[in-house]
């Protein structure tokens, strides 16, 4: 092509143009997949891929999609995930478990035997002043640093102690916040989408966060845990106690837990305990019971429920109800209505005054009789 030639704008490009019949360049390796999962789910190419895939998943059947049910749950959660905020997936702040600065290292070493948890939150004087968390790897390697002896004076003593570990070196009452392995722990509102607090938490490496609510105070706590069930289902280990949610029981009554929604209540009692709009927001049982007595419910208390459901207060604090138990109440005992007859109108079965006035009185002591 000649110069003159490459100056005419109708002829520009033409050298690096594909001859017909070229096939089109490569796509990215993200194209691809996207163009696979279009063919292979049948997306509609509505111009979202979020809206197909989630149209396909809820209307598709397994073998349609070539995805197992766990899998379409997943993708289906995923999808999801980003509606989600941080205050539909926190612990309330009634169910944190949370050890005070000062507390010994032997209170919370037996703090740490019974809360099933490795990670515990330390509060100044209220849980309201948060100075951090406490890992049990962290006191575990404290305690094992302070017990450590010297292995070659070890070996010189007539009984050589296991491991070379002096467990009477360190004193169990030394407070938590004397031994600089209190770590820094994240914050977040209610509002937060959950997804920003998992890319938060995997770029801090803390696993750990608080929920703040606009004055200040503590109102939740969430892990890395409860956000990753939120894709993968619910994940209970060997020391996680099992859930008691709502139970039937061989009398026709049902023991719950407080924390039990109301969505299960309804599959496994009735329709009487779903969420409407005289339950407003309440999610719960517990929540239920506290909105029907506008207070916290003390143990023992009975409530009327809905419809002819009563609810027993099985184990409560002063701050939440914790076990319960619903039952129907006995049916009342009828009453018998009599109908109050007009004036003048006399029954059939007894006569008239004037007739039974006209009969002659009898007396058994009469010889005449």
């Amino acid at each position: 092509m000649s110069a003159t030639d490459r100056d005419d704008p109708k002829l520009a490009g033409a050298e690096n143009r594909d001859p017909p019949g070229t096939p089109d360049a490569p796509r990215s390796g993200v194209e691809a997949l996207i163009d696979r999962l279009k063919a292979l789910l049948r997306l509609r190419n509505s111009g979202s891929l979020r809206t197909d895939l989630v149209e396909v998943l809820a209307e598709h059947k397994a073998a349609e999609t070539e995805f197992s049910p766990t899998e379409r749950a997943m993708l289906g959660n995923i999808l999801r995930l980003r509606e989600r905020r941080i205050g539909d997936v926190m612990v309330p702040r009634a169910d944190i478990i949370a050890v005070q600065q000062d507390i010994g290292l032997g209170d919370l070493l037996k703090l740490y035997a019974s809360a099933g948890h490795s990670r515990l939150v330390v509060y100044g004087d209220t849980l309201d002043e948060p100075v951090g968390m406490v890992h049990i790897r962290d006191l575990v390697a404290h305690l094992t640093e302070r017990a450590a002896i010297d292995p070659a004076k070890n070996a010189r003593r007539k009984k050589p102690l296991t491991a070379d570990l002096d467990l009477k070196r360190f004193d169990l009452t030394v407070p938590l916040s004397t031994t600089r392995i209190i770590r820094r722990i994240l914050f977040a509102p209610p509002s937060m989408p959950v997804v920003d607090l998992l890319v938060k938490m995997q770029a801090t490496r803390i696993h750990l966060a608080l929920v703040i609510d606009e004055y200040g105070g503590t109102d939740g706590l969430v892990s890395l845990e409860d956000i990753v069930e939120q894709i993968v289902g619910e994940i209970e280990d060997e020391h996680d106690a099992e859930a008691m949610h709502v139970l039937a029981q061989s009398d026709g009554s049902f023991l719950a837990d407080a924390r039990a929604s109301l969505d299960e209540a309804a599959q496994k009692i009735g329709p009487a305990f779903a969420a409407n709009e005289e339950t407003g927001e309440v999610d719960t049982l517990g929540g239920l019971l506290v909105t029907l007595a506008g207070r916290v419910p003390v143990r023992g208390e009975i409530l009327k429920g809905p419809e002819d459901f009563e609810i027993e207060v099985l184990d409560a604090d002063p701050r939440r109800v914790k076990r319960l138990r619903i039952y129907r109440r006995p049916p009342e005992p009828r009453r018998e209505v009599r109908r109050k007859r007009p004036e003048g109108e006399t029954s059939a079965a007894s006569p008239p005054a004037t007739e039974a006035a006209a009969r002659p009185v009898i007396r058994r002591d009469d010889p005449s009789a």
